[in-house]
């Protein structure tokens, strides 16, 4: 697929280079291929990423986070306060341990969690707050963590999208309870498939440890109730691969971040928090007018584009109420965002070039009409 400038430039492009074949074939010719050695390097490795915590290894970032409620030992009766503007998984975590979602807003700038919001929502009832970094910018962490202890709520971070980012000095993955992220292809970094679940609780990262490998420790020596959520070596040595580039890579997707943001007016560029190192999943933009037409321009133009999210959770079909409607959800700035967003290419595969037709093609389409 071509555009009027030139090839078409994809959304995302994950990377599989010969370093990640080469560590993949070494594992397979080695026969310790799940739960051995890589495993427990990649998740030792991965610990410099989030503060030397604790890390588990498991095989997506879903199961990281439904791993880390089911070790929480919520179910049904408890509220888990989480967006709705976000990927479906946040909330399936939620509703697969027998919980409820309770949905509240985001921030207008950053598309995360609305503190003043998680406040207004705490019931007797919660038990938790699960914050996304969407995109890849860190959620109010200082605030969510005062108003968690205030209630004595465990803080679940729904790191997924944001391997790397910080706030105030302090990596995401490493506030909470626990962190999770996830390998999946177009992710900063990944495994092919693949997550990973950070806590700084030596007992907690046990039961995490048990509950991916049917509740053992020791073979056939059950010690719980527990699932196959378990990361194959295959896996965490690409994982390993990945992770040695991921410095270069985010500080890559920033600079060009940087420059989109020098060059884009047709569109509204994604501000940054005081204090916060946004990492670029997406570089997610609001587009003024008819977001339709600017997304046909664009593709047109040969400039990959997605949504994320179109329709946020509360308004999907397994978290409607019975009588079909999305329930007595208050979140207006989801809906602006849900109405308005669309994210740009910002991997670390494009040139210069590539850049510069992004930067243009978004002014153009910001006046698609």
């Amino acid at each position: 697929m071509s555009g009027l400038n030139g090839d078409f430039i994809p959304p995302a492009k994950p990377v599989i280079g010969e370093a990640e074949i080469e560590a993949a074939v070494r594992v397979l010719r080695s026969g310790l291929v799940v739960q051995g050695p890589e495993v427990a390097a990649f998740e030792e490795e991965f610990g410099e990423l989030v503060s030397g915590r604790h890390c588990v290894a498991v095989n997506s970032g879903t199961s990281a986070l439904q791993l880390t409620l089911m070790a929480l030992g919520f179910g049904p009766g408890d509220e888990i306060i989480v967006p709705s503007f976000s990927f479906a998984a946040s909330a399936n975590a939620v509703r697969l341990v027998g919980a409820e979602p309770v949905f509240v807003d985001i921030e207008p700038g950053s598309f995360c969690l609305d503190p003043e919001a998680v406040a207004a929502a705490v019931t007797p009832r919660t038990v938790a707050i699960m914050p996304v970094h969407l995109y890849g910018h860190p959620a109010a962490m200082d605030k969510i963590m005062a108003i968690a202890e205030r209630h004595g709520l465990a803080v679940v971070e729904d790191a997924a999208q944001a391997h790397g980012a910080s706030l105030h000095g302090k990596p995401v993955g490493a506030f909470g309870t626990a962190g999770c992220f996830s390998f999946y292809p177009t992710k900063n970094m990944h495994s092919l498939e693949g997550g990973m679940i950070s806590t700084g609780d030596a007992g907690l990262a046990r039961t995490l440890r048990l509950l991916r490998n049917q509740g053992m420790e020791k073979r056939y020596a059950n010690e719980i109730v527990g699932a196959n959520m378990r990361m194959t070596d295959v896996a965490a040595a690409i994982g390993r691969v990945q992770l040695r580039q991921l410095p270069d890579w985010t500080a890559q997707r920033q600079a060009n971040a940087k420059f989109l943001d020098s060059k884009i007016t047709g569109m509204v560029t994604p501000p940054v928090a005081d204090g916060a190192v946004h990492v670029y999943h997406q570089y997610t933009v609001r587009v003024r007018g008819d977001r339709d037409a600017a997304q046909k321009r664009l593709t047109e133009l040969g400039i990959g584009n997605a949504v994320y999210y179109p329709t946020p959770i509360h308004r999907l079909t397994p978290y409607l109420t019975q009588d079909g409607t999305p329930g007595p959800w208050e979140l207006p700035e989801t809906e602006r965002a849900a109405a308005e967003v669309v994210s740009l290419p910002v991997h670390p595969s494009l040139s210069q070039a590539d850049l510069e037709r992004i930067a243009d093609g978004a002014n153009l389409a910001g006046g698609a009409r």
